[in-house]
């Protein structure tokens, strides 16, 4: 089996309380239990990324790695580590299937089981709450009154980012 592992963290307090080194720590082990060979396992992480955008450059290598059949299943302790997003969670999970790469999460496999898929919607639907529900205003902008807001149309940049476009065969469209 040869398995890769991703890890994320996206503030500097995860950063110190080293969690990423803790999310592959769980992964190490999930390896070895599963039989693979840890020493070998190519380690996907980006420190300081948010979830919430596809474009970083771990996840990027971990992209171009499964188009490349490098690796046949991907260990992540959550789904929220490979994205902040359903619709972005499952967008990653669908394409690495398709290239016939396994997506392993720690914290609790997932099945084809509906309760299991049930579940990782309801998970990708609230891990966006915790960096959204600390921001001030009823818009999203973080600091600004509601009125200045909307003249100012802050909240149309929260469109979807869904990283570089990629053609069959994972190689990247120019932008």
């Amino acid at each position: 089996m040869r398995a890769g592992m991703y890890a994320r963290v996206s503030s500097k307090r995860q950063a110190q309380d080293q969690t990423i080194e803790q999310q592959l720590a769980r992964g190490r082990t999930a390896i070895e239990v599963h039989g693979g060979e840890v020493s070998e396992a190519p380690i996907y992480r980006d420190d300081g990324y948010s979830g919430a955008r596809l474009s970083r450059p771990g996840l990027d290598r971990l992209r171009d790695d499964v188009a490349l059949a490098e690796v046949e299943v991907v260990v992540i302790t959550a789904p929220d580590r490979l994205a902040r997003k359903y619709l972005h969670q499952v967008l990653l999970v669908e394409e690495f299937e398709r290239h016939g790469v396994r997506v392993e999460f720690v914290e609790r496999p997932m099945s084809q089981d509906p309760h299991d898929q049930l579940l990782l919607q309801i998970r990708g639907a609230v891990a966006p709450w915790p960096s959204t529900s600390a921001r001030s205003s009823p818009s999203g902008c973080a600091g600004a009154s509601w009125p200045s807001c909307a003249r100012d149309n802050c909240w149309a940049t929260g469109a979807l980012d869904a990283g570089p476009l990629r053609l069959p065969g994972g190689s990247r469209a120019a932008a």
